[in-house]
């Protein structure tokens, strides 16, 4: 088996069935939103798909592809699991299993701004490990925020065909982009809707709900120095500190556009009598 569920389906570039304001939030690490967003998917994907459910196989949830630091669809996919267990909870089933696709390499290019071939020449030169014996005869559940060209989609069926896991392959989104015609770049429409400039990402950092992922760290490393250093003597130490540890961790120390940003943070670091 593999296929595919989305909860809405993009066909205007005028009206949409989702909050691009919120999207645009959750993109940035406001987690509060993941949670409602994954609510939604899930009540959607059983609305329409239980029978899928309906197996003795282990069912194992999984994110996009990261190396170190989580994209904001792993929260998306943290959350949509916990209704999930419950699920299964309910009709004495086994809880789900959480796993991931490693990846080695990362890039500073602005995804949403990429075509279908452009995304795939991008990912192409990334590596990939997934334990194929892990997820042998077993339910896939590929958990993804939003589907624009599919390339999402084709890397991890390239990945699975690759390393020829044997298994049941469901891709579940919360959007897709069912219209053709609109310009993949409607992906940074919805990115930027609500967080377009650094105070705005100020804004959000200061949630109680906020936490690091991918998308917001690239961004801020990637702030030329005035922007950066507004930044930095906004947000609380604890922030700064865990920016530090992912940057490293993802090793983003190793690319030259985000070696000052670092190094600043490193300063900022032997200030603190570090």
């Amino acid at each position: 088996m593999n296929t595919r569920y989305s909860l809405h389906k993009i066909d205007s570039d005028k009206e949409f069935t989702f909050s691009p304001a919120e999207y645009s939030f959750f993109k940035y690490g406001d987690k509060s939103y993941a949670e409602k967003f994954a609510k939604e998917l899930f009540e959607g994907f059983i609305t329409n798909h239980a029978d899928i459910l309906d197996t003795e196989k282990d069912i194992v949830v999984l994110p996009s592809p990261y190396m170190a630091i989580p994209t904001a669809s792993n929260f998306l996919c943290f959350f949509f699991k916990k209704h999930l267990d419950f699920y299964l909870f309910k009709n004495g089933k086994k809880a789900s299993i959480l796993s991931k696709i490693n990846r080695n390499h990362t890039y500073i290019t602005d995804y949403g701004n990429l075509n279908f071939e452009d995304r795939k020449k991008l990912i192409s030169n990334d590596t990939y490990y997934i334990d194929k014996e892990f997820l042998k005869d077993k339910l896939c559940i590929f958990i993804d925020d939003i589907k624009i060209t599919g390339s999402h989609e084709y890397t991890v069926n390239r990945i699975l065909n690759e390393f020829s896991v044997n298994a049941d392959f469901l891709f579940l989104y919360y959007a897709e982009l069912t219209n053709f015609e609109i310009d993949p770049k409607i992906e940074n429409f919805f990115n930027y809707y609500t967080v377009k400039e650094v105070e705005d990402i100020v804004d959000v950092m200061e949630k109680n709900s906020f936490e690091y992922n991918t998308r917001i760290v690239k961004y801020i490393l990637g702030l030329d120095s005035k922007k950066f250093e507004y930044l930095t003597s906004k947000v609380k130490k604890h922030l700064i500190d865990s920016l530090l540890e992912l940057a490293i961790s993802n090793n983003y120390h190793l690319i030259k556009e985000y070696k000052n940003n670092i190094n600043s943070l490193t300063i900022t670091e032997l200030n603190y009598g570090y």
